[in-house]
């Protein structure tokens, strides 16, 4: 079959669709009766496990108690008959290595008796810890690839949850990955020690405040998930969307995302069943999505949860993502994580919506209504307008990834330049503090902390700023900039250990204050007026997106890393190293193996993407070029023809025709896009032989490679609008974003 007839086929084959039957009859089975069916949570907990043995497990979950081995085997035993009721036959311990993906190991129940027959088992030393290959993983260097040995540490804290496959049901066990030396491999063991950075230091601000009764402070979260649908048999046409997650070639349509009519818009039929598909897999697995909507660009959409601790969304999200990837198979979809799909269209970012909680449920980052709880929230509050401004080098490196540098800097997302946005009530407040100012505001009474006037601060208060990469909405912080396809571990390990940081400072010298006689809430206003003033230079409630707040943040001195090669190097800066290593996050080691597999992912991403523009502009785009020449050639030997003929009898003869024209036009950007591909050949060629460090290479896939890919897709894409639509053999945009 011909490319022309593949991509008719395809578009005839989409609009024969029929729309799929309901998977679930919600008034038979209720949402309330499917949330949480696959879970081992601590309803199933409470009713299956012995009393004494729950509250010890209760205590390890909530107090970081350790884990009696026998507590482990009582629930190892519940764990699986339950499981095994629920249809599983294999268990496996399921955790986050540095790929940014989640890895498993399946094992089986059964263990083989002398008499040929076998017995159902399952201890808690198995499910405490397991034993997977930890050669092959990416680990920056705190492996060598004969070092196989890696270990599986259960993570009590998050709830062990059921997979359905076709014949059966697998037991998934969150847990750590960490090497034989016991050192990290994945993500989630920082983000746990940096979840319990971040509770050390809070509870020490909470008791300066006279807070006794408080016994933890989590970490809540709530990342919004952005994706684009692309009908699959588009997809399949496509190399570059199968092996790269993005479209290296594609003009632009006639119609893009101006007309803005796609955005919050009726959610289509066959959407709309994979969505409600996909949303009843997330309640089954207790992902609390809340909202589901179309997005800017077409073809775009989005999915929301509520608010949950920091190290259950991370895993959730992890599983959000694999959930939208598999339903959207069944529906005849391609799900597409990327951040920048498509060319000239929005692209998909992750806003994670951060803030902290105590266990007692106060938001610490509500203003209250009290004035000892403004006070604290203004304290709370300084600290992470510190810690941002302090660290702003590292939050930008912690979104820094090949696929993000599509996407950060340009107007659809917040830019490179990490700033906060306050609003305009806030940012009133701040203003006071900083000028020591005592007079009535324009939404509330004169300011003095700790003894009564700071207003209440309605939780939407002001306007939001989506042009801002990290904004204060009401009671917590939207890190805006965070890659649509990145797991949300690093940025949380960031922010947590930033603020930890942040709150260390300013107790600690509140406590030297206080030790030398000074009243409390004196040194406070002091310490705070001091400390603001010195990072108020991170606070912008302007436009992100324009030419002069370049300029102006510039002034300031904040810096605008543009691309992943330049912000990924402040992963290694000395003070980051020690940051880390002093909250007991990464080991210096640790570290900088994050530096390196983030860098060696950037440069393999790029030459991924190097590889395909080269092949598909070779075998596809360039014989199409050279066919339509071909069929403009002869339709120009047959002008001549005519017009000889013409010419014989008598006739005037042309000197030229619109056919030689078009011919002369084909040709030569048909002739340019082979000088773009030996070009890019060549510079792609020499990158191979490079043998200069990570970061060199990164450096020469950013500075030389990618501009030459640029110039391939530059005259590819003015051939896909010059040749002939039935020899082009690429779906085009047009198709792929408005045709589902």
């Amino acid at each position: 079959m011909s490319a022309r007839n593949a991509r008719k086929d395809a578009i005839a084959a989409i609009a024969d669709l029929k729309a799929p039957e309901p998977m679930v009859d919600y008034t038979q089975h209720p949402v309330t009766e499917v949330f949480g069916a696959n879970v081992f949570n601590d309803a199933v907990m409470r009713a299956r496990l012995p009393k004494a043995t729950y509250k010890a497990l209760r205590r390890t979950i909530d107090e970081g108690a350790p884990l009696d081995p026998a507590v482990a085997d009582v629930v190892a035993n519940a764990m699986k008959d339950w499981a095994i009721e629920q249809g599983a036959t294999h268990y496996t311990h399921w955790f986050l290595p540095l790929t940014g993906l989640t890895a498993e190991k399946h094992d089986s129940f059964i263990t083989p008796t002398a008499d040929g027959r076998v017995i159902v088992e399952f201890s808690g030393k198995e499910l405490i810890k397991g034993e997977p290959d930890a050669s092959s993983f990416p680990s920056g260097g705190i492996r060598a690839t004969f070092e196989a040995r890696g270990y599986t540490a259960w993570d009590v804290t998050s709830p062990a949850f059921l997979v359905d496959g076709v014949n059966g049901k697998t037991l998934c066990i969150p847990t750590a990955f960490v090497s034989y030396t016991g050192e990290a491999l994945d993500k989630k063991t920082p983000l746990l020690r940096s979840i319990e950075a971040l509770n050390k230091q809070a509870l020490r601000a909470l008791r300066l405040f006279g807070n006794t009764t408080t016994m933890k402070v989590l970490s809540t979260v709530g990342p919004e998930q952005e994706y684009f649908l692309v009908d699959r048999h588009f997809y399949l046409q496509r190399p570059d969307l199968i092996n790269a997650g993005r479209s290296l070639f594609g003009a632009r349509p006639p119609k893009g995302q101006e007309m803005e009519d796609h955005y919050f818009g009726a959610i289509r039929a066959r959407v709309l069943a994979f969505m409600m598909e996909a949303e009843l897999e997330l309640y089954k697995l207790g992902i609390p999505v809340k909202t589901r909507h179309n997005e800017v660009s077409p073809a775009q959409f989005e999915i929301a949860p509520v608010y949950e601790h920091c190290n259950l969304s991370t895993d959730h999200n992890m599983l959000v993502m694999e959930t939208l990837k598999s339903i959207a198979e069944r529906h005849g979809f391609a799900c597409l994580l990327h951040e920048k799909p498509f060319a000239g269209v929005n692209g998909s970012g992750k806003h994670v919506n951060w803030s902290m909680a105590t266990s007692c449920g106060q938001n610490l980052l509500d203003p209250g209504n009290t004035p000892h709880e403004n006070a604290q929230f203004l304290f709370f509050l300084t600290a992470v307008i510190r810690a941002v401004y302090m660290h702003a080098k590292l939050l930008r490196a912690s979104v820094a990834l090949a696929g993000n540098d599509h996407r950060l800097g340009a107007n659809e997302a917040p830019p490179a330049i990490i700033s906060i946005f306050l609003g305009a009530q806030l940012s009133e407040v701040v203003s006071q503090i900083i000028e020591g100012r005592c007079e009535p505001g324009h939404h509330g009474g004169c300011l003095e902390i700790g003894v009564s006037t700071l207003p209440a601060l309605p939780k939407d208060a002001t306007d939001r700023n989506r042009t801002s990469p990290f904004a204060f909405t009401g009671n917590k912080f939207e890190f805006r900039a965070v890659g649509s396809s990145q797991s949300i571990a690093l940025p949380l390990i960031t922010i947590n250990t930033i603020v930890a940081e942040s709150i260390d400072y300013l107790v600690s010298q509140l406590e030297a204050a206080t030790s030398d006689g000074a009243e409390l809430n004196i040194a406070l206003q002091a310490l705070l007026q001091h400390t603001l003033a010195e990072c108020q230079g991170v606070l912008f409630d302007g436009d992100n997106y324009t030419e002069e707040w370049v300029v102006e943040a510039a002034r300031r001195g904040l810096p605008n890393l543009k691309s992943a090669v330049e912000a990924l190097p402040a992963l290694v800066e000395p003070e980051t190293l020690a940051m880390f290593s002093a909250y007991g996050v990464f080991t210096e080691r640790e570290q900088e193996s994050r530096c390196t597999v983030m860098l060696e992912n950037y440069i393999k991403a790029v030459n991924i993407e190097a590889q395909l523009t080269l092949q598909v502009a070779r075998t596809m785009i360039l014989p199409a070029a050279l066919r339509y020449q071909q069929a403009v050639a002869q339709t120009v030997l047959a002008t001549r023809e005519a017009l000889a003929l013409v010419t014989a009898g008598g006739g005037d003869a042309m000197v030229s025709s619109p056919q030689e024209a078009l011919l002369a036009e084909a040709a030569e950007l048909t002739g340019s896009l082979k000088l773009a591909i030996d070009a890019l050949a060549e510079v792609h060629g020499v990158a191979h032989e490079l043998d200069s460090g990570e970061l060199a290479h990164a450096r020469y896939f950013h500075d030389v490679v990618i501009p030459a890919m640029t110039e391939v897709r530059i005259k590819a894409d003015a051939l896909e609008l010059l040749v002939d639509d039935n020899i082009w053999p690429l779906p085009k945009y047009r198709e792929m974003l408005f045709i589902y």
